[in-house]
């Protein structure tokens, strides 16, 4: 059995139906969605109705990621975000607009199913985002960390390579868990696109809701496969891109 972790989403199921397909992936595996479904491509509603599907056939793990969270408030409470329009909600609200109210109420039943992270038997955990709490997920003090922290990468990135984990200055949050798993901030940020690793915390959002593939690993071998980037996929859309 593979366990397998697939990176933001954002509306592309054609992207996601590639990672599936190219990683062969089976109802042996465990798959681990890091969050972000929706927002930026067009098909946000499909990409739900996809998952909500595929966990009644396979062994998967859907995690909460802040697009989600925005929906959720959106569907549930018809909550105004001036915000989210300008970074992918807009593309959302208008697909819903297609949508049936019987599927909304099953979407949001979906989005409130949610997990915050997974911890799996090696101790290694994925969350959408991070974590702020020195003594771990367990003991942090503003749950939406999960979904819209970004310190957590940050100092991944900004850490001295010459500092070891036994040593004083090393960042206790990276010693708690074997490996850390986040999307949230995409890694064409620093110029690259496919995951990156800094310290023991992995990065998987490749841009999938820019101008990048979406991405699936085996956190094991760490072998990973790609989708095609993802405008050539929706040629006559913008995604979240400002072209």
């Amino acid at each position: 059995m593979r366990t397998l972790v697939i990176g933001d989403i954002h509306g592309g199921l054609r992207a996601l139906h590639q990672i599936l397909e190219r990683s062969n992936v089976t109802t042996h595996d465990k798959l681990i969605f890091l969050g972000d479904y929706v927002d930026g491509w067009s098909q946000s509603p499909q990409v739900i109705d996809f998952l909500i599907e595929f966990q009644k056939t396979h062994d998967i793990i859907c995690l909460r990621g802040n697009h989600d969270e925005l929906l959720k408030d959106w569907l549930k409470d018809s909550k105004e975000n001036e915000q989210w329009y300008q970074h992918g909600g807009e593309s959302t609200v208008l697909a819903y607009h297609k949508i049936n109210a019987e599927t909304k109420k099953k979407h949001v039943r979906f989005l409130e199913s949610l997990k915050d992270y997974y911890i799996d038997e090696k101790n290694r955990i994925f969350v959408h985002a991070g974590f702020t709490n020195l003594n771990g997920v367990n003991f942090e003090y503003f749950p939406k960390m999960f979904y819209w922290d970004r310190t957590l990468w940050e100092t991944a990135l900004a850490l001295d390579p010459k500092i070891k984990p036994d040593q004083l200055y090393y960042p206790k949050r990276f010693t708690l868990y074997h490996e850390i798993y986040v999307g949230h901030t995409p890694v064409s940020r620093i110029g690259e696109t496919t995951p990156v690793q800094k310290a023991n915390v992995w990065n998987i959002d490749t841009s999938a809701a820019f101008k990048g593939p979406l991405t699936i690993l085996d956190v094991d071998t760490k072998e990973f496969w790609q989708s095609e980037p993802l405008p050539s996929l929706y040629p006559n859309e913008k995604g979240r891109n400002k072209f």
